[in-house]
This record gives C-alpha cells, structure tokens and sequence, in this order.
C-alpha cells in the first residue's frame, strides 16, 4: 500500500500542482480569468520537457483558433447551439487541416468555454484568453523543465528485472503444458503473454522518453552507459518474447514429442528459466551447455523420416521440433546477454551492480 502511495504521489502529480499554483498566481496578480490558464496548465504537462515544448508549440496555435472561432462565432449567431456546434467543429477541422492534431482537444475546450462567458468586446475577450493561455502553457512548460526532471533508466533497470522474471514463468508453465501434460495453451497462459507484450511496449516508450529528456538535460557518461546496457538487455528480451510466441501459437496431437528425452528438455527447461531470472548476471552452467548441444543435436534430427501429411494443408514443422527451436534460440540470446553484461561490468562494474 505504501508503494501505491508513493508512485500515486508522484513527481508528474507534484508537477502539476506546482504549475496550477503558479498560473493562477499569476492571473490573479494580474487580474485575469483563471480557468482557461490553469486548464491550459493542466492538459500540458507531459512525461518529458522534451514533449512539453513540441507539443507545447502546437498547442498554443491551435489554442489561438479555437478562441478566434469561437468570438467570430459569437459574434454570428450569440449563445445558441449553432455556435457551439460550429465553434467545435470548425477548430477540429482547421487544427487537422494545419497538422496540428495534439492540439486539437486543448482548441475545442478552449473554444466552447468561451462561448457562455463572452457578452462583447469579442476581440478584447480574444486576446484576454490568448494571454492566459500563453502563462498557462508557459508556466507548464518551465515547471516540467526544471522541476523534478523525469528519470526513466532506473524504472527501465526495475522493469527489465520484472520483466524476465515473468517471462521465464511463462516460459515454464507454457512447455510444462506442452512437454509434460500435452495440451493446448491454457487462458492464463495467453493473459499472460498479452500482458508482457504490453509491459515490453511501455518500457520501450519509457526508453524512448528518456532519450528525449537528455536532448534538454545534462547526463554523465556512466548514466549512459547504464542505459545503453539496460536498453540492450530490453531489446534481447523482446527478442526472447518473440521467440516464446511461437509456443504460444503452436498445436499439439498425442503423437508429438516421440523421438524426445523429456527429462532432457524439462531439465533444459529449468535451466534455461533460472538463466533468464538473473538477467544475464549468471554464467551459464557446464550441465545446462551440456543439455543445449544435445537438444541442438536432436533438432536437426526429429523431422528425420518424416513425410508430408497426404491431406491437402500440413505443418512442415512438428511441435517437437518447434520447442527445440524456441529453447535453442533463447539460449542463444542469452549467451548474447551475458556477453554484452560481462563487457559492461568490465568496463565499469559500480554502475552496473545488481
């Protein structure tokens, strides 16, 4: 519950309300209408200052038609349903029309929240509404730059961790179905390969935002270097996720696993898993090199005398034959993992601690 809280009260909330405090610090000092600013503030604090500057200069043209619509549009028709119709659908329109789509939500907010607070002075209204949209997207964009300046790589590090151990997980429970129990895949295994999918698609986005964020932010060459580390070991792991889809995938009969030790590939199995759990930090073992060359042996040979199914559609290749693969090729990666993680410990072992 504690580590709810925490990540809950976080820095992109504390961001956010130190920028609200401030616009409408501002506004009022200035005696300027407050909601739109503090809107403004709210909607553009984003994940990196990188995002809050670009989109950011979208934003505030985008906010710009909006208002100006929606005062031309006043002006028209007054408080009717046809403004606000309009006032909306032309500041979609234009914002798509001028490649501004990011700011196509703030513009249409902005525009139909004017509408039943304007009663004249249309173009006074219109540059009083652009002043505070500016101190509202300008407050936001400073406070993300300088306060609190995300940090992704160390998420990512805790992430990768996770990461591999789920997979390993999965990866046992997926062949003990296959190897042990011959059946097909069960709900929860397949939840859980969707669920990593995810996860792997959020710490790649996590990466590239990080990547963003040191285009604003100074970094040492030791952050670096564990962040290319942690990324590689992200890249090999989405390699592995790969690799573990085509049991996911696969079709099981009674006849498969024939020319198979079972214990072998079960012992293979668990070594292979308890090799993924550290993440490359383990050198692989003399028994479980062993177990692969068998395995890789038995691959080129468990299609041997087999013949093509005479019904019209078949599989060239058999689930035995495919389990061998998806083992073989893991383990290939991870001799990859532990190559690059012994260079790096090398190179700088302080950083790279466990």
């Amino acid at each position: 519950m504690k580590d709810k809280k925490l990540k809950f009260f976080g820095a992109r909330l504390m961001k956010t309300g130190i920028a609200v405090f401030i616009t409408a610090t501002i506004c009022y000092y200035f005696d300027l209408p407050v909601v739109f600013a503090v809107i403004i503030a709210i909607a553009t604090i984003e994940p990196t200052a990188s995002d809050s500057i670009k989109k950011g200069m979208i934003r505030f043209p985008a906010a710009l038609i909006g208002a100006g619509l929606a005062m031309t549009f006043t002006y028209w028709f007054g408080h009717s349903p046809i403004t606000y119709t309009l006032a909306a659908v032309f500041t979609i329109y234009l914002c798509m029309g001028l490649k501004l789509e990011a700011g196509a939500l703030i513009a249409t907010i902005t525009a139909v929240a004017m509408i039943p607070v304007t009663q004249d002075h249309y173009f006074l209204t219109f540059i009083e509404r652009s002043g505070t949209t500016t101190i509202g997207l300008v407050v936001s964009t400073f406070v993300n730059f300088f306060i609190f300046p995300p940090r992704f790589s160390e998420e990512i590090k805790n992430r990768n961790d996770q990461l591999f151990t789920e997979t390993a997980t999965l990866l046992k429970k997926r062949a003990d179905e296959l190897i042990l129990h011959k059946k097909a895949i069960s709900k929860e295994c397949q939840k859980e390969y969707k669920r990593i999918t995810s996860e792997l698609a959020k710490s790649f986005q996590l990466a590239h935002y990080q990547r963003e964020e040191w285009k604003y932010h100074r970094h040492s060459i030791s952050e670096l270097r564990a962040f290319v580390y942690e990324t590689k070991k992200l890249e090999q792991l989405q390699q592995i996720h790969y690799h573990l889809g085509h049991l996911i995938t696969v079709h099981i009969n009674d006849k498969e696993f024939i020319h198979s030790n079972q214990e072998l590939l079960k012992q293979t199995v668990d070594s292979t898993v308890a090799l993924m759990k550290t993440a490359g930090r383990q050198p692989t073992n003399d028994a479980h090199v062993a177990n692969i060359k068998e395995l890789d042996e038995l691959f080129w040979h468990t299609n041997d005398g087999s013949h093509p199914s005479v019904k019209k559609y078949h599989h060239h290749f058999t689930t035995e034959t495919i389990v061998l693969f998806v083992i073989l090729s893991i383990h290939d990666v991870l001799e990859e993992l532990e190559i690059v993680s012994k260079r790096i410990v090398e190179e700088k072992p302080r950083v790279y601690e466990s």
